[in-house]
């Protein structure tokens, strides 16, 4: 297992400034949050956002997210696309291997929506593989369709694509429907991307991603799935994702040090990257 911090942690700092941070706090790997990354971007090219973590020497192999390519109709669809398409070109030119999508599936839904849903699914797998990009569907507990990790599992097996897998956000696992049995389903070929977070004193029917705080600091059993990923031999990174907006106000230095050492202690290592 690999750890990284995903910029979604630190919404309110500029970009270049969390890879500064969170290089210095030995981070290792950065989660790109994209609607950051593309505000950069508007005065940067992407050789800059390269050069930038380069310079820092850090690494980052995943991209989070992309929505609105499942069921969506008419122009919201096209825009989809065509961001979509937009972000398969310029991904890669940074280093980005894993590209997390939203499995957005919002009801009420008719036997269409779930046709397209998959046709979807193929598509933009085939399209992200022709980049060398994988997709990692995160399942998403508000969801009509795909609101827990079994129903995730089955939706990326029917597809059948090497280039698309399972992001796992503990955070969707734990307050939407699936149960500690579901982890069975996880395997080093379906998955691709580990999100972490916690919760504390709130009930999980209530709690929203402003509730998220590190992972360890909290209720939520971590051990079934850290368990899990070393039963499987899993390989890739595990995050920490954090929406929280008091979070967001704490420095980016200080943040990062401190998600480092929560990290390494959740995932047992000595040493991150």
């Amino acid at each position: 297992m690999k750890p990284a911090l995903a910029q979604i942690c630190s919404l309110n700092s500029p970009f270049a400034t969390d890879v500064e941070d969170y290089a210095a706090a030995h981070a290792g790997a950065i989660e790109l949050w994209l609607g950051k990354l593309e505000g950069y971007l508007e005065d940067h090219p992407v050789e800059d956002v390269a050069r930038l973590l380069d310079e820092h020497e850090i690494v980052a192999p995943v991209a989070a997210f992309q929505g609105g390519l499942l069921i969506t109709q008419g122009d919201a669809r096209r825009e989809a696309w065509d961001l979509f398409a937009r972000r398969l070109k310029y991904l890669p030119q940074l280093g980005v291997k894993t590209f997390v999508l939203a499995c957005d599936i919002v009801g009420p839904l008719t036997a269409t929506d779930l046709e397209r849903a998959n046709v979807s699914l193929a598509e933009a797998a085939q399209q992200a593989g022709e980049h060398g990009l994988r997709l990692a569907l995160e399942f998403q507990a508000s969801a009509a369709v795909g609101n827990n990790l079994q129903s995730c599992a089955a939706l990326v097996e029917g597809v059948g694509s090497p280039h698309l897998g399972i992001c796992l956000d503990l955070f969707h696992f734990y307050t939407g429907p699936s149960k500690t049995e579901d982890l069975a389903h996880l395997t080093r070929e379906n998955l691709f991307h580990v999100q972490l977070s916690d919760l504390a004193d709130v009930p999980r029917e209530l709690a929203s991603d402003g509730d998220r705080i590190l992972p360890g600091d909290g209720d939520v059993p971590l051990e079934p799935l850290i368990a899990q990923l070393e039963a499987i031999g899993y390989e890739g990174y595990v995050s920490v994702e954090l929406m929280n907006p008091q979070i967001w106000q704490v420095p980016t230095s200080s943040f990062g040090e401190i998600a480092a050492t929560a990290l390494r202690k959740v995932l047992g290592q000595a040493t991150m990257g």
